[in-house]
């Protein structure tokens, strides 16, 4: 089984780039953030072409999530909602025996801001949802953009960025909560050096080419999925694209 996360900012702005990979890696599920569409304006005949069912909440520009998949996604949940916000940020399912969860968590801004507090409160919430829902014996695929450098290993200055927002301790107290319950970071399963990046900031003059990036999107599963799992690897080359995402593919695949 081979699954990918990509942060897509704009599906329609990044569809041909999406039906590319698509067509050339055969993913059975592929999770998509910021897909920035409203539903009824969601590509699902060209989605459907490809081979792929979608399952999809959107809002007009901003946010939206969804998964595509071989074969169609059961028991399907589209909200998580928060502090009485419900955003475009969330899609669970089960594909087969597995339980698949698709996060798009908040930015944050800045320490100290509202929207800080908002970005630790959802993290706070997918967590006891995934704890009261859940169990880490039972194989539990979480992807998506966590908005979160786990370790110094995960972006390309640490020290320019130690306490803002994306590399900051209480986030990072959050997402280690996440490990404790049971979930496996993939990727760092399998590698276990740095300079490995899911997203360059547009920015940056140059950024991509210097390699001047975070790991900030993850594939996470329980350990009955971890032990399957064979290799985790971040498709650069897409990221290299005319009018690219400002992130790129991250990919993993189990036995």
């Amino acid at each position: 089984m081979k699954v990918a996360t990509f942060n897509a900012n704009s599906i329609r702005a990044r569809l041909p780039v999406i039906l590319g990979w698509l067509k050339r890696e055969a993913p059975d599920i592929l999770f998509l953030q910021e897909t920035k569409v409203q539903d009824v304006d969601f590509p699902v005949d060209s989605v459907k072409a490809a081979g792929y069912h979608a399952v999809f909440r959107g809002q007009k520009s901003y946010n939206g999530v969804a998964v595509l998949s071989k074969s169609p996604l059961t028991d399907v949940e589209t909200s998580l909602p928060v502090e009485d916000v419900d955003e475009a940020r969330f899609i669970s399912g089960r594909a087969g025996d597995i339980h698949v969860i698709n996060v798009y968590v908040p930015q944050g801004f800045e320490p100290g801001s509202d929207k800080f507090r908002f970005k630790l409160a959802w993290l706070d919430h997918l967590l006891r949802h995934i704890a009261d829902y859940y169990d880490p014996s039972s194989p539990l695929l979480t992807a998506g953009d966590l908005n979160v450098a786990f370790t110094e290993m995960d972006l390309f200055d640490p020290e320019g960025f130690r306490g803002k927002v994306g590399f900051h301790p209480d986030e990072q107290a959050l997402l280690r909560r996440f490990f404790d319950w049971g979930l496996v970071d993939i990727f760092r399963k399998h590698v276990t050096e740095g300079d490995e990046y899911t997203f360059w900031d547009y920015r940056i003059p140059n950024g991509f080419k210097r390699n001047m990036g975070w790991r900030i999107d993850y594939i996470l599963a329980t350990a009955p999925l971890a032990e399957r799992s064979r290799s985790a690897w971040i498709d650069k080359k897409a990221r290299a694209m005319p009018k690219p995402s400002d992130h790129t593919f991250l990919v993993a695949e189990f036995e």
